[in-house]
């Protein structure tokens, strides 16, 4: 079953639409990440940030 995470639930703009979507958590991390290194200039993603991602990821 498809998982999805919601940029806007846990990056830092919150009307960011922006939508990882996939089998596993490793390829919506993997989105997310690039997504947030070249959408929001993010360079650093300390665990808090992955951990707080990973609650976050939802069915779809």
């Amino acid at each position: 079953m498809a998982k999805a995470l919601r940029c806007k639930h846990v990056g830092p703009d919150p009307d960011c639409q922006f939508v990882a979507q996939g089998e596993t958590e490793e390829d919506i991390l993997k989105q997310f990440t690039h997504h947030g290194t070249h959408a929001h200039n993010i360079t650093d993603y300390p665990d808090e940030l992955v951990q707080a991602a990973l609650t976050k990821i939802e069915e779809d």
